[in-house]
């Protein structure tokens, strides 16, 4: 099973077009694409369809999850419709099934939050009002990512997330701001929820690989750390 992944397009205006040609060609390389959140740049409907014209009619199915600022004009639900109107299959305490090959594989999704890891705890009660959503956000979504992986039944699972399950993928960014890139209990929902292979984006300046506590390999493709307009994994039921 090859997939494709890449987080943090933040699509807007100057990058028009920028991933267009490749992903039309993703069918040579890959069998599915995720999205890993930040999908726009600031939220507005005019990135969203900008995005659109990305991702429209790809050779592959399409999944994704919203990220912080896909929210930032309090908009993520309208984006999210216009891409499942042109068939991206976009998750929030939900997952899906697809097929390819003979492989049942399911994908469960949420944006996440964040909450912190241990040695680096984040305090839910300080800071701005959208930094403390941010935090509490984290353990919720992540009984609502260990709630749709359960009820997945295929050969493999696949969680998708924007926000950082695990501190390996952090490794680059300044450690005070951890608690507000993602959170254990994300990883924790992997690991219980029986997941083979964990995406995340968010952390721009961490890194690509990681594993959760239960051995989870777990992949940061936020598109500045990958470098590349998406990264392909080749998994093994």
């Amino acid at each position: 099973m090859r997939v494709a992944a890449v987080g943090d397009l933040h699509m807007r205006e100057a990058l028009r077009g920028r991933f267009r040609d490749a992903f039309l060609g993703l069918d040579e390389h890959a069998d599915v694409l995720l999205l890993a959140g930040d999908l726009t740049n600031s939220g507005t409907l005019r990135e969203a369809h900008l995005l659109c014209d990305e991702v429209r009619g790809l050779p592959v199915p399409v999944v994704g999850v919203l990220g912080n600022h896909d929210h930032d004009h309090r908009l993520g639900y309208r984006i999210s419709v216009l891409l499942g109107e042109i068939g991206v299959r976009m998750l929030d305490g939900t997952a899906i099934t697809l097929d390819h090959s003979g492989i049942r594989f399911g994908i469960a999704g949420v944006m996440g939050g964040g909450g912190g890891f241990p040695g680096h705890p984040g305090d839910p009660d300080a800071g701005t009002l959208e930094h403390r959503e941010r935090l509490r956000r984290g353990p919720a979504d992540a009984l609502r990512l260990q709630a749709a992986l359960d009820t997945l039944d295929c050969d493999m699972r696949i969680a998708l997330t924007h926000f950082a399950p695990v501190v390996d993928t952090l490794l680059g960014e300044p450690v005070k701001i951890y608690p507000g890139l993602g959170c254990q209990e994300l990883a924790q929902a992997i690991d219980a929820g029986g997941a083979a292979f964990a995406v995340h984006g968010h952390a721009h300046n961490g890194t690509e690989f990681g594993r959760t506590p239960g051995g989870v390999a777990v992949r940061n493709v936020s598109y500045h750390v990958i470098g590349v307009l998406y990264r392909v994994y080749e998994l093994t039921p």
